[in-house]
């Protein structure tokens, strides 16, 4: 067997798994592992890879005919066959499906890991993911949450393995804080935007002088700006769009709020907590929040949907500067357990 790693993400174009992608890749690579970035639909790299990590795109978009999907198989069937005995991890479900299908016949050849992103209980069609999910030699989860939510068969091969958190050399902040209030994620229906511009929106009714930046591009951008208008907070509610800088772009802001219905774990989310911001999340399903935040410590958790929960905990913490101090600094105790490279050798002993 080779100790080839072969990273199955369909694009990077900016994301919490594309820069857990990153993270895990840069390390392997730096440690000398060779190490592969396998693009199945795009070729698009937002956030850095080393110049040992190798790029490989397939050069298809997402989507297409039977036939192009077949023809993106055949390719990564190719590619694998090039790289025989090597360790192929999965980073989505497609990709699973996919690497399931171009190794077919030669299974054995291959050390096959997936990693689960999301809250499994959201797929429209699980039988199917489960199906493939068999094949593989192991499961990595995010949450303990999200390994029991699978069938037996699959959670016998599930380990359990949180997000790596990287801030380099940014420091956390310990002026006094702007008044800026921050989330970032994908403008898409699963991070409950519209729940946090109508908590916003009660909240600056009392605290006048803070303004929310939303970080991220998605399908809603324009659903919601047309929104925060109609909640009268257009001008204090600023679309940054996506940032390669995140650490810096939230480490003064006065707090970080996470307003998904679901979530595997939220990276920003971690970083937010590394770095000190005090942190309000949703305590939704498949437990990413309540993993790393208890309540009152390092953080707080509301209610799913729940916008006056919202509100009051934007309240809570603009009206006590000391709790968010006291939350932050609780929080920042995160950023060892959560290394990049305590992270990376989990992964290496799963497979």
């Amino acid at each position: 067997m080779s100790d080839k790693i072969i990273f199955v993400i369909p694009d990077m174009p900016g994301g919490g798994t594309e820069r857990v992608v990153a993270l895990l890749a840069n390390e392997y690579a730096a440690r000398g592992i060779e190490t592969s970035v396998l693009l199945f639909a795009g070729h698009q790299t937002a956030y850095p890879l080393g110049d040992k990590v190798e790029v490989v795109s397939l050069g298809e978009p997402s989507g297409g005919s039977i036939a192009k999907r077949i023809s993106r198989i055949c390719r990564m069937r190719a590619y694998y066959r090039r790289n025989r005995g090597c360790r192929i991890w999965a980073f989505s479900v497609m990709g699973a499906v996919f690497s399931a299908v171009a190794v077919f016949g030669h299974r054995k050849e291959y050390r096959f890991l997936i990693s689960e992103r999301n809250d499994p209980d959201r797929y429209e069609h699980p039988r199917i993911r489960n199906f493939f999910y068999r094949t593989a030699d192991r499961i990595v989860c995010q949450t303990q949450d999200a390994a029991d939510a699978f069938p037996e068969r699959i959670r016998k091969k599930a380990m359990v393995i949180p997000n790596p958190v990287e801030i380099g050399e940014t420091r956390c902040w310990s002026g006094e804080r702007e008044r800026r209030i921050v989330a970032v994620g994908r403008l898409e229906p699963q991070k409950n935007h519209k729940m946090l511009l109508r908590a916003f929106a009660q909240f600056v009714g009392q605290y006048p002088d803070y303004v929310l930046e939303i970080y991220g591009k998605g399908t809603q951008e324009r659903e919601l700006q047309t929104l925060a208008g109609e909640l009268g907070t257009g001008g204090q509610v600023i679309f940054r769009g996506f940032s390669g800088q995140v650490r810096e772009d939230i480490r003064k802001a006065s707090m970080y709020v996470l307003s998904s219905d679901y979530e595997g774990i939220s990276n920003s989310m971690l970083e937010a907590l590394a770095l000190g911001v005090p942190v309000i999340a949703t305590d939704c399903p498949c437990g990413g929040s309540r993993t790393y935040i208890q309540e009152g410590i390092n953080g707080l958790l509301v209610p799913v949907g729940d916008v006056q929960a919202m509100s009051d905990a934007m309240k809570r913490l603009a009206g006590n500067p000391q709790l968010g101090v006291r939350l932050g600094m609780e929080a920042q105790k995160l950023k060892e357990q959560l290394s990049v490279a305590k992270i990376a050798d989990l992964f290496l002993e799963a497979l």
